[in-house]
């Protein structure tokens, strides 16, 4: 799969010439930049539902993989294609003009249901409601 790297950058260890010609040293240096990496991964994984960049670290700790393993390499670049499609595919002016007219439409639907409860309710709040 070589033909998918970009001029200049080959699949594979980006690790220093030293490090690669010593098997015991390269291979500890992979097993660092996989520690590394999955620590990253997994503090993004637990920001997803807490607050915090949860998706933009996760994709760091792709980042410091790739450093090393063409499997995190060529997941990364899959990544950036179709993150860059999504992005493209958003800023084309009929998916805009949806995308506002859906949001419109929700706020107007959340704003009727809240004036309805404010109507029938008052301004309690839900679980001090006479029944």
């Amino acid at each position: 799969m070589e033909e998918d790297a970009p001029a200049g950058q080959p699949h594979g260890s980006r690790a220093p010439h030293f490090i690669k010609r010593s098997r015991p040293l390269h291979v500890s240096w992979q097993v660092g930049v996989f520690v590394v990496g999955l620590a990253v991964v997994v503090a993004g994984v637990i920001m997803l539902p807490l607050p915090g960049p949860g998706w933009l670290v996760i994709f760091g700790g792709m980042a410091i993989w790739a450093t090393e393993f063409v499997w995190a390499q060529l997941v990364l670049r899959w990544t950036k294609r179709k993150v860059t499609e999504a992005a493209q595919k958003a800023l084309d002016p009929k998916v805009r003009r949806r995308n506002i007219l859906l949001t419109a439409i929700g706020v107007v639907i959340i704003a009727v249901a809240l004036g309805a409860y404010v109507w029938q309710f008052g301004f309690a709040v839900p679980w001090n409601v006479p029944e």
